[in-house]
């Protein structure tokens, strides 16, 4: 029996966002993206990662700083933009573009809080693992040398007996 196993890949770059530096940025993505052979992502994902980068322009400023991150666990896609900007990023569909466009063209999306401004990612599911309905997951199974800890005795129902509510 084979069996492939893909290896986690990681970029990540610091820059200035310039009106001359996001294109670069795009090119380098979209070769990584190639070389990790994820071609097909190229246009969706670097059509994200320069909206999140537009965004750090009008949000943040025109020189800002930011680290782009791009991640590829073999079944998922996540690109990210880390700013130094106080303000969380919110989705506003009335232009169309921006974070709209980037929900619009990811299977999630979010902001969070760092110690110094935020993070704003998307996560694209590839492949196979695209065409995968989610399942719920499967509920634990018994443990059957388990015994309950000291006084617990009184909050497990017996074997059959449904749950207390």
């Amino acid at each position: 029996m084979t069996m492939t196993v893909t290896a986690h890949r990681r970029y990540a770059a610091e820059l200035r966002v310039t009106a001359e530096r996001v294109p670069q940025i795009r090119r380098i993505v979209a070769a990584h993206l190639r070389h990790w052979r994820l071609a097909a992502e190229i246009p969706a994902a670097c059509r994200g990662l320069v909206e999140l980068l537009d965004h750090v322009r009008r949000h943040v400023g025109p020189d800002a700083m930011c680290v782009v991150e791009v991640r590829w666990s073999g079944r998922h896609l996540t690109v990210s933009v880390a700013d130094r900007g106080p303000r969380m990023a919110r989705l506003d569909s009335a232009q169309g573009g921006g974070l709209a466009a980037v929900a619009a063209l990811s299977d999630s999306w979010g902001t969070c809080p760092t110690d110094d401004g935020k993070v704003v990612w998307f996560t694209r599911r590839v492949g196979a693992a695209r065409a995968t309905p989610l399942t719920a997951p499967q509920s634990p199974r018994a443990v059957p040398d388990a015994k309950p800890g000291p006084g617990a005795e009184a909050d497990v129902p017996e074997a059959g007996a449904p749950a207390p509510v």
